[in-house]
C-alpha cells in the first residue's frame, strides 16, 4: 500500500511541471534521474556469453518509455483517478490471460462495464484523445510485466531494470528536450523531477520488492488492484479533481475485476514503472 500510495503522489506532483516543461519534458525529467538512482544502486554490467538478456532489457526500455510518455500526455488531459483506471487494464489483460478459471468471464464483464462507463460517449466531458493515451499507457504496461519477468532472470538485482530505464531516458531525450526545452535546467524544475522520480520509482520498487518477500503473489496483485481508486482519492485530495458518481461506479468495478482477476492470476505481479 505504500508503494500504491507513493506512485500516486508521484504522478500527481508530476502534473505540477506540466505548465513548464509538459509531459514529455516531465517524463524525461522522472527517468532519468530513476536511471541515475537504479544505476547508482546496482552498478549494472552486460551477461556474458549471451545476447537474450540485453535484448530484453532493450525491450523493456522501450516499452518503459513509451508507457510513462503516454500516461503522462493522458495525465495532461483526464484526472489522475480515471487515466490510471484506463491503464490499468493493461495488468488485467495479462492476468486473465494467465488464468483459465471460469471467473475470468465475470472479471472481464466487470472490466468491461467499468471502462463502458468511463467512455467518452458516456460521459462526454471526458476528453477522448486522453482516454486513448492512457489505454495506450495500458498496452505499453502489459508488455513491461512479461518484459520485466525475463530480465528479472536474466540479471541479478535490479541490474536489468537499471540497464532498461537508462534505455528509456536516452530514447525520451528528443522529445524531452522539445517539451521542457530550457526550462530543464531550472534548478527548482529539476528538484520537482528527483521529487517525481524518488516518489514514483525508487520507493515504490523498494517497497514491491519487501512486500513481495513477504506476501504471495496473489495477495499482492490483489493490493495492487486498488491503484486506481487510491489514484482517484490523491486526485481529489492533492489536485482537486472530483468524480461524479458514475465515474466513482466505473472505477470501483474496475478495481473489483482486477482484484478478482490479479488474485487468481498465474502472471507476474504487476510492478509500475
Amino acid at each position: 500500500m505504500g508503494s500504491v500510495l507513493s506512485v500516486q503522489v508521484g504522478a500527481a506532483v508530476a502534473t505540477t511541471l506540466f505548465d513548464e516543461l509538459g509531459p514529455s519534458g516531465t517524463v524525461l525529467l522522472r527517468t532519468g534521474f530513476a536511471a541515475v538512482i537504479l544505476v547508482a544502486i546496482w552498478r549494472p554490467g552486460v551477461p556474458r556469453g549471451a545476447s537474450e538478456p540485453l535484448r530484453d532489457a532493450v525491450l523493456l526500455g522501450i516499452a518503459l518509455a513509451a508507457m510513462n510518455l503516454s500516461f503522462y500526455a493522458a495525465l495532461d488531459r483526464i484526472p489522475l483517478g480515471i487515466a490510471v483506471t484506463f491503464e490499468f487494464t493493461g495488468p488485467f489483460a495479462v492476468a486473465v490471460a494467465g488464468s483459465r478459471r471460469a471467473s475470468d468471464l465475470l472479471w472481464v464483464a466487470l472490466a468491461a462495464g467499468g471502462i463502458v462507463l468511463l467512455s467518452p460517449g458516456v460521459h462526454g466531458s471526458l476528453d477522448g484523445l486522453g482516454v486513448a493515451f492512457a489505454l495506450v499507457a495500458g498496452g505499453f504496461w502489459a508488455a513491461y510485466i512479461v518484459l520485466a519477468a525475463r530480465v528479472g532472470q536474466g540479471f541479478s538485482g535490479g541490474q536489468g531494470l537499471a540497464v532498461a530505464m537508462s534505455v528509456a531516458a536516452v530514447l525520451l531525450i528528443p522529445v524531452g528536450v522539445a517539451g521542457g526545452g530550457g526550462a530543464l535546467a531550472r534548478p527548482g524544475l529539476l528538484a520537482v523531477g528527483l521529487a517525481v522520480a524518488v516518489l514514483s520509482s525508487a520507493i515504490p520498487y523498494s517497497l514491491e520488492l519487501e512486500a513481495l518477500r513477504r506476501l504471495r503473489k496473489g495477495t499482492f496483485g490483489v493490493l495492487m488492484s486498488l491503484e486506481p481508486a487510491v489514484a482517484a482519492l490523491v486526485g481529489l485530495a492533492l489536485l482537486g479533481q472530483g468524480l461524479s458518481a458514475t465515474e466513482v461506479v466505473a472505477i470501483t468495478l474496475v478495481v473489483a475485476a482486477s482484484a478478482g482477476a490479479l488474485g487468481s492470476a498465474r502472471a507476474p505481479a504487476p510492478l509500475e514503472a
